[in-house]
């Protein structure tokens, strides 16, 4: 393609200002022939405005036709400057562009593209872009080379026109997408745009939803919804041993070994229908431990609220001489620590009124189970009944990031949690964070699971799990610390920018795009309950 064929309508000299006269590793300048071509114009319908920054020039090259962004206009400060503009001798004031290369079309180009090593050479023409290199360049923001249908619009540029951002799912999703904003900043009106756009699109989406403003955003047919610790809960069968030893975060020694004693105990109790834990001093060995081997993989149940109890019975050696078991006080002072941590979790979260085993009810894990193998089908799970500083919640969520990402055959999906920094922190472990969000983030995009949080502060979320993060959607932030967090994803105009947001405007920074982009997201009309009441 030909810059003449962008400029078909209007000669392309209406819309010369200059040659290049300086080109750098990052940036090249543009000498302006005089002042007068930075004047405002209006051409066939066009209005020009080159005297200020952050509009579009093409330079005509031979290696193609460069795309710039302008972010730098001077005029040298002198006395003949000032004489010339007195006199209005605008022509023998030459003034200086600076120009950032962000994109290349080549003559076998149908579209701008990333401009790699390549850049501009010294005397080559500039032009002011017009109309036509603006939708080249709206259509060249996705860098993304598949071939999937656009999402419904979600926003509006603020420096184009307010024209409409369309993009495919993949280049939001296709490296995770992290929503992050101050309260109020328009954070979750931009979430419930998005989302409004994925399941129009009819896509697969699993939502974790920590307050309930979203259960009304979506009809009983667009996706099943589900209530934690109401209609659902989590059967304690159902979890692995590999899963308790996470949920209760034990140490690398011998606490995993113990606990999962503990539970076979338990099970054997449960299956002969007692209430109480296992006593296992006293009793013969032999004879016990061929009862316990009688426990079969279909009997998983067992009440739990026993467990530090029976932690506590296991604290039993075999005798060098005799037949049965003894009470070691070595072993249980080696477990009072287990027992303190599974004791403190039970009576001091709602974790008995989650992981309970209720016929009645949904089990949670497998109506994810069920979710993540069926197509076109989207499920919500209303999580608000685990409070705002609820450990328990955290540990849920790990326990569901650890299941779905252990499963195969799964159907690509985008994983929503909202407000995640109630989910990351971990109260109860010398870790400071849950690791089953970082491990989908670095192993989910392998079997087609794409993670959709939002925050309101980005250091709420590991540092690991943040440089997973290939997409970002970026409301207001005030607070240095905040921004400091994600000034590796953003250049230095829109760190400055970043204080400067109103409601519902944002910066659109990823991988997938050409460059930074700002937008106005578009308020959808779904039911969103998230008003602050009024004093």
């Amino acid at each position: 393609m030909t810059i003449d064929f962008l400029y078909d309508k209007m000669d392309k000299n209406n819309f010369y200002i200059g040659r290049i006269s300086q080109v750098y590793r990052d940036n090249s300048v543009a000498q302006v022939e005089n002042l007068s071509l930075l004047s405002y114009r209006k051409i066939f319908q066009e209005s020009l405005l080159p005297n200020t920054i952050n509009y579009l020039v093409v330079i005509d090259s031979a290696r193609g036709i460069f795309l710039g962004e302008v972010f730098q206009t001077k005029v040298a400060s002198s006395e003949k400057l000032h004489d010339s503009i007195n006199y209005g001798k605008l022509e023998t004031v030459f003034p200086e562009i600076s120009i950032d290369i962000i994109g290349i079309m080549t003559y076998h180009d149908k579209k701008f593209r990333l401009p790699e090593f390549m850049t501009v050479g010294v005397s080559e023409k500039v032009y002011l872009a017009n109309k036509v290199v603006v939708q080249k360049y709206l259509e060249s923001i996705e860098t993304t080379s598949s071939s999937e249908v656009q999402l419904q619009p979600f926003a509006t540029y603020l420096d184009m026109d307010e024209a409409e951002v369309s993009l495919k799912p993949s280049t939001l999703f296709d490296h995770h997408l992290f929503v992050v904003g101050a309260t109020n900043s328009g954070k979750s009106t931009s979430a419930l745009s998005i989302l409004d756009k994925i399941i129009i699109a009819n896509k697969k989406t699993l939502i974790i939803d920590p307050t309930g403003e979203y259960v009304d955003s979506f009809s009983d047919e667009e996706v099943k919804k589900l209530n934690l610790g109401i209609d659902t809960t989590i059967s304690p069968g159902k979890i692995s041993m590999q899963q308790w030893s996470m949920l209760f975060e034990t140490n690398s020694n011998t606490q995993s070994a113990v606990l999962a004693e503990a539970i076979h105990s338990l099970r054997y109790q449960q299956k002969n229908g007692q209430t109480s834990c296992l006593v296992k001093a006293g009793q013969n060995i032999a004879q016990l431990q061929q009862e316990l081997a009688s426990v079969s993989k279909i009997d998983i149940d067992f009440n739990i609220s026993l467990l530090p109890e029976q932690i506590a019975a296991e604290s039993v050696s075999e005798p060098n001489r005799g037949s049965d078991y003894v009470y070691d006080t070595f072993k249980a002072n080696a477990n009072s620590y287990l027992i303190q941590k599974v004791t403190y979790q039970l009576s001091n979260t709602n974790f008995l009124k989650f992981f309970n085993y209720d016929p009645q009810l949904l089990n949670l894990l497998d109506e994810i189970e069920s979710f993540i193998h069926t197509p076109n089908i989207s499920l919500y799970i209303n999580t608000s009944t685990l409070g705002a500083s609820e450990g328990i919640g955290g540990m849920i969520i790990d326990l569901i990031c650890n299941y779905i990402i252990s499963q195969s055959g799964i159907i690509p999906f985008v994983f929503f949690i909202d407000e995640v920094h109630r989910y990351t922190k971990s109260q109860y472990s010398e870790e400071e964070f849950h690791k089953g969000l970082t491990l989908v983030a670095r192993e989910g995009r392998k079997k087609g699971i794409f993670l959709f949080l939002t925050s309101q502060n980005p250091q709420d979320v590991s540092p690991v799990l943040l440089g997973q993060i290939g997409t970002l959607l970026i409301h207001r932030l005030t607070h240095n610390d905040e921004i400091r967090a994600i000034k590796n994803h953003l250049d230095d105009y829109s760190i400055k920018q970043v204080k400067k947001l109103n409601q519902g405007e944002s910066i659109l920074t990823s991988i997938n795009l050409m460059q930074n982009i700002f937008l106005h997201v578009i308020k959808c009309n779904r039911k969103q309950d998230n008003d602050t009441p009024t004093l």
